[in-house]
């Protein structure tokens, strides 16, 4: 009888993790895609503290028959149509528990200036058109309802600016903001770039 008992309640429990990782693979890259969609700004920040910078930052989806990709763009506020980043993320399963927001550069990036506003200007684009920055997916994980918190792996992410040699990146994000926190280091691990006290905080508009 104890056994029997003790067989159900193993069979309970794998059902529900298994559930659990449907999830995962399913409503919770859904819910982050839908999360993460929208215009940030930096600017109640920067003025609190002037070593931060007024920035905008958009995220819209594109392609939704191919899968969960979204957009990315950021400027400074005075100067929206010369971004110093564009990006194409894609939200896909990483394990039972995370999500990876792999990171892909556009060929002619100038050409999607502003094209946020109109997602269909990618579709003569294709996934297969875009250059992937191998080793700096952000691995994202659920930490509350509509909260995810994640980061890129350890020294994983090469980077050669300002005479860096790898980047990290460690985000959280809620329904109603985004913190961000990119930092570029030296082989001997010293900080080159990115802000030094913490991450841009960017509130939905």
């Amino acid at each position: 009888m104890i056994s029997r008992i003790a067989f159900l309640c193993f069979l309970a429990v794998s059902l529900i993790a298994c559930k659990r990782s449907t999830n995962v693979e399913q409503s919770d890259i859904a819910e982050l895609h839908e999360v993460m969609q929208g215009t940030f700004s930096s600017k109640k920040q920067s003025l609190a503290d002037s070593t931060y910078f007024n920035i905008i930052l958009h995220m819209y989806p594109i392609w939704q028959d191919k899968g969960a990709y979204l957009y990315v763009e950021q400027s400074l506020s005075n100067m929206p149509d010369q971004p110093y980043r564009q990006r194409i993320y894609e939200l896909k399963k990483a394990s039972d528990s995370t999500i990876a927001s792999v990171v892909y550069e556009l060929p002619n990036p100038e050409l999607y200036i502003g094209k946020w506003e109109n997602p269909y200007a990618f579709e003569q684009l294709d996934p297969s058109d875009l250059i992937e920055r191998n080793g700096c997916a952000v691995v994202l994980k659920k930490v509350a309802d509509k909260i995810y918190e994640g980061s890129t792996n350890d020294r994983s992410c090469e980077s050669s600016l300002r005479g860096a040699s790898f980047a990290s990146s460690e985000v959280t994000i809620t329904p109603n903001k985004i913190i961000s926190w990119d930092r570029g280091f030296d082989n001997e691990n010293k900080q080159v770039w990115g802000a030094k006290d913490g991450g841009y905080v960017f509130d939905k508009l």
